[in-house]
């Protein structure tokens, strides 16, 4: 089996062990007024849209509750869909926007799953271009991003 490395998610990773165990990054934004601050796109009732600051991909977004829960099994249905409907939004205005060739869409649940925040759950939205794999990560331990994330968050919630 090959094995894909994205050693620069280490730091992010890593920036949560450091904290308090009562810090949630997603509760901060939830029910912070500064959007510009947290890079909150957009907010729903029951979710709300977030830049992630280390993508894996130019627009990586994620949909968050704004309840603090660990699992897609603890979302209500209310939650559920609003989180579908959040995620067709941002894939309407990323498409306008970055023209992508298609899309990864997942949650991971649990520590051993790959989740860095793993007590608040959330749904990543990945755009992807044929060809968005390089040899930076492997070579330089970087990522070439193609565009500046408060550049894109402005973007985006200019198109929604």
């Amino acid at each position: 089996m090959e094995q894909l490395h994205s050693p620069w998610r280490s730091k992010y990773i890593a920036s949560f062990y450091d904290k308090n165990k009562d810090d949630c990054i997603f509760c901060a934004a939830g029910t912070s007024a500064d959007d510009e601050q947290h890079l909150v796109i957009t907010r729903g009732k029951l979710t709300f849209s977030i830049m992630n600051i280390y993508p894996y991909n130019s627009g990586h977004l994620m949909i968050v509750p704004y309840r603090h829960i660990p699992s897609v099994t603890d979302l209500t249905d209310d939650e559920s869909l609003e989180v579908m409907v959040h995620l067709r939004k941002m894939i309407s205005a990323l498409q306008k926007i970055s023209h992508p060739d298609g899309f990864n869409i997942g949650s991971n649940i649990g520590r051993n799953a790959g989740a860095g925040i793993d007590q608040h759950v959330h749904f990543h939205l990945v755009p992807r271009w044929q060809g968005d794999t390089n040899f930076m990560p492997i070579l330089s331990d970087t990522k070439m991003i193609s565009e500046d994330i408060k550049d894109l968050w402005r973007k985006l919630r200019g198109n929604l």
